[in-house]
Formats: structure tokens, C-alpha cells, sequence
């Protein structure tokens, strides 16, 4: 019988031009291995960690976070987290090695790990190990420390395992197994010589003794590993494994405190501040349409616990609002009369018809987004004053990962395998984005090379390999993310680029993984354009106009969009928009959101422009697919425009599923059109539903399905229960009974 294993030495392709696999490849084979536990250690980082977190939470995987680190006296060890203590820790001790380093780089000495708790330590010994080293480890993490083993099938693998026999038995460290894996399966270890020849700026053909002799540093079978380490040291990974308990999971996030006065509650706090928004946006007293949506999204925030969110952005706006710096929210925030109200955005419910739940869902439970754009030439000040308020170590910028895609994964594979400059050059620079990431023959003749020479086809194979390899860590645009406690004892935080600034470790998606909350503080030139413009006006006319006492409806600007006289007018400038305009032809508020919104790719492939353009003419009679949804499409004329009356559909009528659509840009949202016999709809699906459900497919009917050159992926039948059972009287009894059982 073999015995179980834990890998607990493990780089991803997040220790940059290192690691040879993604996380999420390395968590998947692991599984399929029969691994009892896999360590994630990418070198002072757990930039990878959510991304492992994630595909291990799907296979059923122990996932244990750590982090490699090399000492300045050389010294290299793994540290591996225990406990969310022992996590806090390790995210402690490399935000302190990377912010006193450069970008890119960490500083770490001896007594920095003198205190770390809660931590396991392995020793990673050099070539000839030193017994001096053993003897700190033993004295500074006593009784949590061991000696690894990394056998690699090297001709010295026999004398290694005695000398470090020798070193435990002299210092009383225990040996564990370990594999200082750098890719999941052995076929990746050309590129991972081709990583290592960028990342030290040589060619492989000269890169010599840098490469590692073979290929063991995969995730090696069971079979395999018993051959190579004697049994107690495979045991002892388990031991190892057992004592590491931290999950991701464990982690909490905490609103700032604050931003809630003595004697209030966030939600009685947030209650306040909207109710005396309201007043001041409506003097002469707020609407009964206002008040229900206040009331309606005020409970669903309250429910949420999302108030403190709330609060966080409404301090920012204020704070902009006092320094007269211009700043608007948008995107689905503008669904909100609470921001609103809040001045985060400047869109009157009381004009538009809004659906709250595009912005916020019981169903969906993802965080809100709201992005907040401010005059691009200030809005340093607005991020030096989160800075300033929360401090460094509460507050940072969310990451943004930067990926290899075509251009600059031929140009580093390119050099690393010793291919002529000129060659390279010509290669990439004449690549367009719509020529995606594959290398056809003749982008290899236009170059100059040979498709079917060997050596170009192991750059496209290379080149293929190593697309959407992660290069390097840069900032989000603007997404902070706060805490109330310490930010460094959730992810570390480490040096931007930009002097003045800090990064954590995680992007955006990690972040939504994880349900953590940021805060988008964007840039927006027109915005800019917008503030000089009423400077003028205010000097000429020697008033104090603001952004939102420009008048509402004024005829004169109507009659120049539908001239398409819109150069230099946001969102109508381009020739797309300018074609549409003058055939729009539009009048009010709500032409103009119709306006934005129809010349995009999901109405023009949907076939959405063209029926709607007819009705508005009055050349075609509007009509719907069901007086039940007729509430939903009478402002757009029974077209269907926006996402808002999709998921309005969707909560009003339901159908049999006919098509389903998985777009790259959805973030995991899947489309589904449903049909009965009063016509179709659409039905959005969210991510977390879509998981949660992937363990229970149906098979469709494939007279059901429209394209049947193009089946149901996994012939998964998926979709929420949207059965409304008040509002279905426009369904079929056989089609209402079949979505009742879903």
C-alpha cells in the first residue's frame, strides 16, 4: 500500500519566471495525484493563494498557504501558516521584506523571524548544509521546525539524505519530504528553462548550470515518491499537514468604525445621512416613488450588512464634494436612490425606471461595485486623503495582474531561445489584437522564419505555453481596499511603482473570491473638461452653477445631437454614435440612455436595433411577448435594451431554455434565452449559481435547443428559479409545472 503525502514546498507561476504552472493547475493535479495536502509557497508572496484557494475548495483539496523566503546570510527556508494568527504573521513578515525593498524585491534578516508565532518552518539547506543554520532554526522555532528533504533522482540523493540525517540528529530536527515543485506535470520543464533564461537575461543555450539538471521538480506520483524517500519522511508531511489548519475562509473583513458617530449604528447612521440627502435633492419634498425605492433598497442594504460600504463612499464623495472637486458615481450604482441621495451619483430616480437588485441581490450575494470617477487632475488628492485617514496599514490599492499575451511572450521566448532580433521584432510588432494569440504559418514566412523547422515550432509551443503566465504585479486603476483592523494582517501589502503608493497583493478577482469589499477612485477627463467648463460660465455669467443645476431637459442640446454635432461629447462622440444619432433622433433623458446603450455589440448582435429604431419611428406596431412583462418593456417599446429588464424578465416569466451563452467578458455570468409560446426572454444567471448547481445537470431536449451545431457545454441545464407564481399567467400550465421543478 502507498503511503499518503503532502506536498509542502510548491511555487506557482506567481513566484514570476519561476514557477512553471498555474495554481489552479498545480491544486487539479494534485488532486488527481491523491495528495493528502498541497502547499502553496509561492517566494515572499501569497499573490497565487485565491486562485488555489479556489480550485481546491472545488476538488475537495487541503489547501495549506505558505511562503518561501531567502534570507540576506543566504539562509532559505519555507514558512507555512498554522492558524489565522500564524497567516497574519506570514502576511506581516513579507509586507515588512517588500516594503523596505524596491518594486519587485524583498529584504528579510534573522531577527525579522524571530517572533513569528504560529508559523511551521522548514529548512531549505544549501548544497552543503551548514549545522550552525540547523541550530537557529531549532532554537528560534522550537518545536516546529524541520529539516526538507528534496531528492531530485540526483547522483549525490544517497549522501544528501545521510549528511542531513546526521545535521537532525545533531540539532533534534525531525526530516520531512519535500519536492520544491515548480510545475505540475514534467512536460513543462522546457519552459521552465526558458523562465529561467528570462529571468536572468541569457539565452537557454547559454544558461548552463542556472537550469536545474532534469525535470523531477513536478508533482511526482505516489509510486514514484516511495521510491525515492523512505517512508517516515512521506509520514512526516501528513504530521506536518495536520498541524496547518488555516483556510482562506477564516478570513473576515471589517468596515471602518469610524465612519459611525457615538450613539448610531451603521444602519441607523446611513438611514440618516439618506433621509437628509433626500431632503436636499427634493425641497420641495421627496416623491412617494423616491420613498418606496429609499425604503426598499435601505432594508435590502440593511439585510446585506452592506451600510458600512455605503458609508466608506459617501465619506470619499463628501470629502470631494468639500474641496469642490467634481466626482460622480456610475455603472450600476446609478440603479440606487440611496446614492442618490448620498451625492455618489447624479441620476433622479424619480426620472428613470430603476431596478436595484442589477446593483444589489439577495440571489446573486456578490458585493456591490461602485466606481466613482473624479476630475483626473485631482484625483490624487482624493486617494492621498484615504491614505491619510486610514493609514498604510489599513488601506492600500487593490493589484492588477500583468499577463503575458502574444506580443511580449514572443519577444521574451523569442530571445530566450536565441532566435535573431530582427526575426523576433518583426514577429510581434506586426501582430494586431485581433489576430489573438495564435502564431499562423504565415506570420512565420512574413518573418522570415521556417514553420516547419523544429526550433520554430518549439517557440509556438513555448509561446502557447506561456500566455496568460503572469509577469508581474502592477496597481488597479484606483480600487482600494480598507479595513478597520490592520490591511497587513489580511494580504501582504508591498511598494508601487509610483512613489506615494502601496499595492496589495490581489487583484480584483480575488478580492470578489474572497467577498472582500473595494472601493473604485477613478479618473475621468471629461469630468476635468466639465469643471473648467462651469469655471467659465460662473466667471462670465458671475453665478456659482454646479453640476447638478445644469438644466435637465434643454431643447437647443437635442437639437444639436441630432445633427450628430457631438464631437467632445461624452459617450456620443464616437462614429458609431454619431451614425446612430441623427437616426435616434432623441428628445429626452431617457432617448439618451436608449442612445449609449443600443450601440453596443450585445444589441447590434441581438438584433435589438433595428426593431426598436422602426417603433420609434412609428413604422412598426409595438407589441409583447406577455401582458405580464409589458411593465418591464414599455420604455423600450418591447425591445428588450438593457440587462436591468433581462433580470426583470427574469423574475416575471419563465420558459423552457433554448440557447445558453457564457461570454469571456462576463465574469461567469451565463445568458439563458427561454422560450414559451408567448415569444422569448432572457435569463442571467450568476456565477455562484452556476457552481453551486454544476453538481446537479439535466440533459436538454435537443428539439429544445436552436443550435444543435453548437451543444449545452457539459449538457448542463442551469437556471435559477425564476417562477413567480403571481405573475405567470401569460405561461402555459405545462411550462409554469416544468420550471417549478427545477
Amino acid at each position: 500500500m502507498l503511503c499518503a503525502y503532502a506536498e509542502l514546498h510548491c511555487l506557482s507561476n506567481f513566484t514570476f519566471l519561476r514557477g512553471a504552472s498555474h495554481a489552479e493547475e498545480l491544486v487539479t493535479q494534485a488532486s488527481k495525484l491523491g495528495y493528502a495536502a498541497l502547499a502553496i509557497t509561492d517566494e515572499c508572496s501569497v499573490a497565487g493563494v485565491v486562485r488555489a484557494h479556489v480550485a481546491a475548495k472545488q476538488v475537495g483539496l487541503k489547501l495549506i498557504i505558505g511562503s518561501e523566503f531567502t534570507l540576506d546570510d543566504g539562509l532559505h527556508l519555507v514558512l507555512l501558516a498554522q492558524n489565522l494568527n500564524g497567516y497574519g504573521n506570514l502576511c506581516e513578515l513579507i509586507t515588512l521584506a517588500r516594503r523596505r525593498a524596491p518594486k519587485g524585491e524583498y529584504q528579510l534578516t534573522r531577527a525579522d523571524c524571530a517572533d513569528l508565532s504560529d508559523c511551521i518552518a522548514l529548512w531549505l539547506p544549501a548544497a552543503v548544509a551548514n549545522a550552525a543554520d540547523a541550530q537557529w532554526i531549532a532554537t528560534t522555532f522550537k518545536g516546529r521546525s524541520w529539516i526538507a528533504v528534496e531528492l531530485h533522482r540526483g547522483p549525490d540523493d544517497a549522501q544528501r539524505l545521510a549528511q542531513l540525517t546526521a545535521i537532525g540528529a545533531a540539532s533534534g530536527l525531525p526530516l520531512v519530504a519535500a519536492g520544491d515543485v515548480h510545475m505540475h506535470l514534467r512536460k513543462r520543464q522546457p519552459l521552465q528553462d526558458v523562465l529561467t533564461a528570462i529571468r536572468i537575461g541569457i539565452p537557454v543555450a547559454k544558461a548552463g548550470s542556472a537550469l536545474y539538471p532534469n525535470g523531477e521538480r513536478y508533482l511526482r506520483a505516489l509510486g514514484r515518491l516511495a521510491n525515492i524517500y523512505p517512508a517516515a519522511l512521506l509520514i512526516e508531511t501528513l504530521i506536518i499537514a495536520e498541524r496547518c489548519q488555516f483556510s482562506l475562509s477564516e478570513i473576515r473583513y471589517e468596515y471602518p468604525h469610524e465612519l459611525v458617530p457615538a450613539g448610531h449604528t451603521a444602519t441607523s447612521h446611513l438611514r440618516t445621512l439618506t433621509w437628509e440627502g433626500a431632503k436636499l435633492r427634493y425641497p420641495s419634498g421627496v416623491p412617494e416613488k423616491v420613498r418606496t425605492l429609499i425604503e426598499h433598497e435601505l432594508t435590502l442594504i440593511g439585510e446585506l450588512k452592506y451600510d458600512s460600504f455605503f458609508l466608506t463612499i459617501e465619506d470619499i464623495v463628501r470629502y470631494a464634494r468639500n474641496r469642490h472637486i467634481l466626482c460622480q458615481g456610475r455603472g450600476s450604482a446609478a440603479n440606487s436612490a440611496v446614492c442618490y441621495c448620498l451625492h455618489i451619483t447624479e441620476v433622479d430616480p424619480a426620472r428613470m425606471q430603476m431596478l436595484f437588485e442589477r446593483f444589489i441581490s439577495k440571489e446573486r450575494n456578490e458585493p456591490p461595485d461602485i466606481d466613482v470617477d473624479f476630475e483626473h487632475q485631482r484625483r490624487e488628492e482624493v486617494m492621498q486623503y484615504i491614505f491619510n485617514r486610514y493609514g498604510r496599514d489599513r488601506a492600500a490599492i487593490a493589484a492588477t495582474v500583468i499577463r503575458y499575451r502574444a506580443k511580449s511572450a514572443l519577444r521574451d521566448v523569442g530571445k530566450a531561445l536565441g532566435f535573431a532580433l530582427e526575426h523576433i521584432e518583426h514577429l510581434a510588432g506586426n501582430r494586431a489584437w485581433w489576430d489573438g494569440n495564435d502564431i499562423d504559418d504565415q506570420h512565420l514566412l512574413d518573418a522570415g522564419l521556417d514553420p516547419h523547422s523544429p526550433a520554430v515550432r518549439r517557440l509556438q509551443i513555448l509561446v502557447g505555453d506561456i500566455i496568460d503566465f503572469p509577469r508581474h504585479l502592477s496597481q488597479h486603476v484606483g480600487g482600494f481596499v480598507i479595513d478597520n483592523r490592520k490591511l497587513t494582517r489580511l494580504v501582504p501589502v508591498e511598494n508601487a511603482q509610483m512613489a506615494g503608493r502601496t499595492v496589495i497583493e490581489w487583484d480584483k478577482d480575488d478580492l470578489d473570491a474572497l467577498g472582500l469589499l473595494k472601493v473604485d477612485v477613478l479618473a475621468l477627463g471629461m469630468l476635468s473638461c466639465i469643471r473648467r467648463a462651469l469655471d467659465i460660465v460662473n466667471d462670465y455669467r458671475g453665478k456659482s452653477m454646479r453640476l447638478q443645476d445644469i438644466p435637465a431637459e434643454d431643447p437647443k442640446v437635442y437639437d444639436m445631437l441630432c445633427h450628430a454635432d457631438s464631437v467632445g461629447v461624452f459617450q456620443v462622440e464616437s462614429r458609431a454614435q454619431m451614425s446612430m444619432l441623427p437616426r435616434l433622433q432623441p428628445r429626452c433623458y431617457y432617448d439618451l440612455v436608449i442612445q449609449v446603450a443600443i450601440v453596443r455589440p450585445g444589441p447590434i448582435t441581438g438584433g435589438m436595433v433595428h426593431p426598436y429604431l422602426r417603433r420609434h419611428k412609428g413604422e412598426e406596431a409595438v407589441d409583447y411577448p406577455s401582458p405580464a412583462i409589458q411593465h418591464v418593456l414599455q420604455r423600450t417599446l418591447g425591445v428588450t435594451i438593457f440587462q436591468d429588464q433581462v433580470m426583470q424578465i427574469a423574475m416575471d416569466a419563465a420558459g423552457i431554455v433554448t440557447c445558453r451563452q457564457r461570454p469571456g467578458t462576463a465574469s461567469g455570468v451565463v445568458f439563458f434565452t427561454r422560450e414559451d409560446e408567448s415569444g422569448t426572454i432572457n435569463v442571467v444567471v450568476w456565477s455562484a449559481l452556476l457552481e453551486r448547481q454544476r453538481t446537479a445537470p439535466r440533459i436538454p431536449r435537443a428539439d429544445r435547443c436552436k443550435d444543435k451545431a453548437r451543444p449545452f457545454e457539459g449538457r448542463h441545464f442551469l437556471c435559477q428559479r425564476v417562477w413567480c407564481s403571481a405573475r405567470m399567467r401569460g405561461l402555459s400550465s405545462a411550462n409554469a409545472q416544468e420550471l417549478n421543478q427545477l
